[in-house]
């Protein structure tokens, strides 16, 4: 137990910012860029639809300002840690600081989770709108390479059902986004710095251009009633919330490009806070505009701001903004696989994942045999697996990643009060017993548990009503996470090495 509790000290976390092995070679603008990139992606191309059709209807932009709301108090935790502690990882290093060395592996296997699904229907969503965008130019890609082999039964995906095919096209994509992180970072930041670019015009051209031709009858009810469980009402909102919440977890993605950051105590919070306020703008109004030209309950597909741009009927803007969701949907697939690369480097360079996660490659100096399994083990999933499966697993891992996060803020505020934090959290706190309680990170927590509540009674109640393959999946990956750490990464562990235990 005592082994399970070791923490790193501070100053071993800086001297490893400093001894990283990795290629400083990243500006407040790449950083900027760097969020963005990851956050403006599925959240909108993709999820948005699903949580409008099944679950809040036209109110789904109330569910993204919940969403937002939680993650804009967690990314001022963010900051501060990141300010503070400049070092990749992420969420996984500051608990290892802070809790202990079994929190850390724990919210570090869940990253990985987290990353690595959403990776998978990221490339999802990018099949989906290529193969509209192809159909457009009259070629027709065959079922079998375009859909999963398992079929979701029932709108939540909760029961599963084998169909003959492979999102072969998915797979291929995350392939693609592999070859070039093994390149090395400031090649991937250049190639996204275009894409988002890129995105962040079509976006605004499709704000502009449907505005036109949104009927306002679409908006009406704006929260549809209740029709049991989560299906509309404010439950529906609430749950639509807990959908789009991992939509935002692209800020995350910014502290752990710490150690690849010329000034990080600077350029980490302004990547942070930058890319947050800039996304959350984009998908208020983005959602605005798409529920009100395609009424909700048609927007349940992989793809609904195609759908929308083909109902304005400009068939040359359809396609400019069919290619504008494919280069934003790589963006964002190629931040996320570059975010679950540099935590499974810092735990690699821990011990606690093998050495191929740590090694770098000679010229490129970046840990090229991490990425290339993380690769192939998400191209698997994308193209075996349906969308509505991934995107609960996914947000339950961010909510409770998050949640921790705030713990960790609060308490390195009460054991190390004189650490030096160039960005500190807003609105104070107050000593109780010693410990220090923040406004800001006990909002931020209780605003994630609300999230983490719907999923779990949702996935719960599938289980209960025969349709557990959510559940199977999530406690089966939580048993190989417990058998990893306690047959390799507990006894080979550095911290625990160096302590002497």
């Amino acid at each position: 137990m005592k082994h399970l509790l070791l923490r790193k000290s501070i100053e071993q976390l800086q001297a490893e910012a400093v001894g990283h092995g990795l290629r400083r070679s990243l500006g407040p603008l790449h950083v900027l860029f760097l969020g963005i990139g990851c956050i403006l992606g599925a959240g909108i191309y993709v999820m948005t639809g699903n949580a409008a059709a099944n679950f809040a209807g036209p109110a789904v932009i109330l569910s993204f300002i919940v969403a937002g709301a939680a993650c804009a108090l967690t990314a001022l935790c963010y900051a501060e840690l990141a300010s503070a502690m400049p070092v990749s990882g992420s969420a996984y290093s500051y608990c290892y600081a802070a809790v202990g060395e079994v929190f850390a592996w724990s919210i570090g296997w869940l990253l990985m989770f987290e990353y690595g699904l959403a990776a998978s229907m990221l490339a999802v969503g990018f099949a989906g709108y290529l193969v509209s965008l192809l159909g457009d130019f009259g070629v027709a890609v065959p079922a079998v390479l375009a859909a999963p082999l398992f079929q979701s039964i029932g709108v939540h995906g909760g029961g599963l059902t084998v169909a003959m095919g492979a999102n072969v096209l998915a797979a291929a994509i995350i392939l693609v986004v592999t070859a070039v992180l093994m390149r090395g970072v400031s090649e991937s930041a250049s190639v996204n710095n275009a894409l988002v670019i890129v995105k962040v015009l079509v976006l605004a051209a499709f704000v502009v251009v449907g505005a036109g031709a949104v009927d306002p009858a679409n908006w009406h009810p704006f929260v549809p009633a209740n029709e049991g469980g989560f299906a509309f009402g404010w439950q529906g909102v609430m749950r639509a919330a807990s959908i789009l919440f991992f939509a935002y977890v692209g800020f995350e993605t910014v502290s752990t490009a710490a150690c690849e950051t010329r000034n990080p105590q600077r350029d980490i919070p302004i990547g942070i806070l930058g890319s947050l306020a800039v996304c959350t703008l984009l998908y208020i109004v983005v959602a605005l505009v798409l529920t009100g030209v395609v009424p909700f309950r048609e927007l349940g597909v992989p793809d609904p701001i195609a759908i929308a741009a083909d109902r304005m009927q400009r068939p040359r803007f359809a396609v400019l903004v069919k290619l504008g969701a494919l280069t934003g949907l790589a963006s964002v697939l190629l931040v996320n696989a570059y975010g679950q690369s540099r935590v499974a480097f810092a735990m690699g360079r821990d011990r606690l994942l093998p050495p191929l996660f740590r090694d770098l490659h000679p010229r490129f100096r970046t840990p090229h045999r991490g990425i290339l399994v993380l690769g192939l083990l998400s191209a698997v999933v994308a193209a075996l697996f349906p969308l509505s499966l991934l995107g609960d697993l996914v947000s339950l891992g961010v909510a409770l990643s998050f949640s921790i996060v705030s713990l960790c803020v609060m308490w390195l505020r009460t054991t190390r009060p004189d650490l030096p934090r160039p960005f500190r959290v807003p609105l104070g706190g107050v000593r109780i017993g010693g410990i220090w309680i923040g406004i800001v990170p006990v909002l931020a927590m209780l605003l994630c548990w609300s999230m983490m509540v719907p999923v779990v009674l949702d996935i719960g109640g599938q289980a209960l009503n025969g349709h557990p393959v959510p559940a199977l999946i999530l406690g089966c990956y939580l048993v190989a996470g417990a058998l990893v750490y306690l047959l390799y990464g507990a006894r080979r562990a550095l911290v625990g090495r160096e302590a002497g235990q």
